[in-house]
């Protein structure tokens, strides 16, 4: 009976609720349009006028010309010197496998934490020898040294295709220095040849010659 003498007067206060009225106050403040330019529109006429004042013949032309310099020429190795002394040491190329290998059936071949040998199934078939393509006495070393032999002549400076043309031999370049900074290589000639189970890398001092590289 309480609860409903105190539901009553409640009931009667929300019958007789003026209802909320929405209203519009007006505009306040200043108020611009959104002018985005087009980006594709931009980019379309920036190209149309590189076009027509020939700044995109003259761009490729520059981007060509690099490229081939680049490849006449890559960047050299940095941080690498002659070698003034003889220095000689073993690299282990052995690796931990971090996790399982397994063939196309999922089986394991190789599980995690099995320590592997590379030279133990791809062996190295030829020195790889490590030169500076800018010092004769490091060309005529290498020619003599192993010219009735496989070895991989791998540049740290210089031009490999005019030598390539001039020798009648290929050469290789070690670009971004990844083989060197790999063995631990700081000055050339450095030679890396297989001895059983391991790498013996050996960097060389030679006697400077004048003259120039060819």
């Amino acid at each position: 009976m309480r609860a409903a003498l105190i539901a009553a007067p409640l009931l009667a206060c929300l019958g007789t609720a003026t209802p909320a009225l929405a209203r519009d106050y007006g505009q306040q403040g200043a108020v611009w349009p959104i002018v985005e330019p087009d980006l594709l529109a931009q980019i379309h006429a920036r190209l149309t006028r590189l076009e027509k004042t020939g700044e995109t013949a003259r761009l490729n032309e520059e981007l060509k010309r690099r490229t081939i310099a680049r490849v006449n020429r890559p960047e050299p190795v940095a941080g690498l010197g002659p070698a003034s002394a003889t220095r000689r040491w073993r690299f282990d190329p052995t690796i931990t496998v971090e996790r399982n290998i397994a063939d196309d059936k999922g089986r394991v071949i190789i599980a995690a934490g099995t320590r592997v040998n590379p030279l133990d199934t791809v062996p190295l078939r030829a020195p790889l020898v490590f030169l500076d393509g800018d010092d004769p006495a490091q060309l005529a070393w290498a020619a003599r040294r192993f010219a009735a032999t496989r070895a991989k002549l791998i540049l740290v400076r210089g031009a490999p295709l005019e030598l390539m043309k001039a020798r009648q031999r290929r050469f290789y370049f070690d670009q971004g220095g990844s083989l060197v900074k790999h063995f631990g290589i700081r000055a050339v000639p450095a030679t890396v040849e297989q001895q059983g189970r391991v790498l013996l890398i050996t960097e060389r001092a030679i006697e400077p010659q004048k003259g120039k590289a060819s």
